[in-house]
């Protein structure tokens, strides 16, 4: 498994998303209030661009005419047919059991993670400010 730094934190706040592409591969990355997700960009029913679509909630109804609106934004909403994946695991709320886009796990490591190892070289005094969004492909 071969990582990538693809951002910074600071660089994808709360609500806002983000289009890499590692690997020829484009993925998109979402900041759902602070915890990350990454899938990948192409709808698998006709093409779109997932990045481009809304970020929408779980609307669920114990009854009819009573709806509650849960999991905000950890939905995205293909642009062209209104398809819904889940940013957690990929699968479409059309059709869970057969389609999805693949996830991506993303982790949030701080800087000083890549500045350490096991070979030493003469050093000099570094900060490190930010906190990366890593990618593990």
């Amino acid at each position: 498994m071969t990582r990538h730094v693809v951002a910074t934190v600071d660089q994808i706040p709360p609500g806002a998303r983000m289009l890499v592409t590692v690997d020829g591969r484009e993925i998109g990355i979402f900041n759902v209030g602070g915890e990350f997700f990454g899938i990948g960009n192409r709808c698998p029913h006709n093409g779109a661009s997932l990045c481009r679509g809304r970020s929408v909630g779980l609307v669920e109804a114990s009854e009819p005419g009573s709806y509650q609106l849960s999991r905000r934004g950890e939905l995205v909403r293909c642009p062209w047919h209104g398809w819904e994946f889940d940013l957690r695991t990929g699968k479409s709320w059309c059709e869970p059991d057969r389609t999805r886009v693949r996830s991506y796990d993303l982790k949030v490591e701080p800087g000083s993670v890549f500045t350490e190892g096991p070979l030493r070289a003469e050093t000099f005094p570094v900060s490190i400010e930010k906190h990366y969004v890593v990618l593990d492909v």
